[in-house]
């Protein structure tokens, strides 16, 4: 029978990864495809598609996004970093979005297959004078 001194540090450090916050490219199941969702929403929203154009397809003011999660340069750390402090021709988020929007918006470019976001609201028309 094995010692409950040998089974102890590995019990405790299982139960430790297990509890501990995951980053957001370590989502799985439901949770990565709500963040996908909501990053999707959000790449439409808060101006990513203004450069990058719808989906990411890339247009004259910016590069394309479709196949970032295949550039192994591009790790969910780098992706953080350039949208967070922008870059280059890219103005950087950090006050505009939090932590967590910046998140969704990396499982968004990272994910297999890209959500599409709903269709967005049309703002309210003016009255007819």
């Amino acid at each position: 029978m094995p010692s409950s001194r040998l089974i102890f540090p590995f019990a405790a450090a299982f139960f430790l990864v297990c509890i501990a916050p995951q980053p957001a490219h370590a989502l799985f199941g439901s949770k990565k495809k709500a963040a996908e969702k909501a990053g999707a929403i959000l790449f439409r929203d808060k101006g990513c598609a203004h450069c990058h154009g719808v989906a990411g397809v890339g247009s004259k003011k910016a590069p394309a996004l479709t196949d970032i999660r295949k550039n192994k340069v591009w790790t969910p750390a780098k992706m953080s970093d350039q949208i967070l402090n922008g870059g280059k021709k890219m103005p950087p988020f950090a006050d505009s979005l939090t932590d967590e929007e910046v998140a969704q918006i990396v499982a968004y470019l990272r994910a297999k297959h890209k959500p599409a976001p709903p269709p967005g609201q049309e703002p309210p028309s003016a009255p007819a004078q």
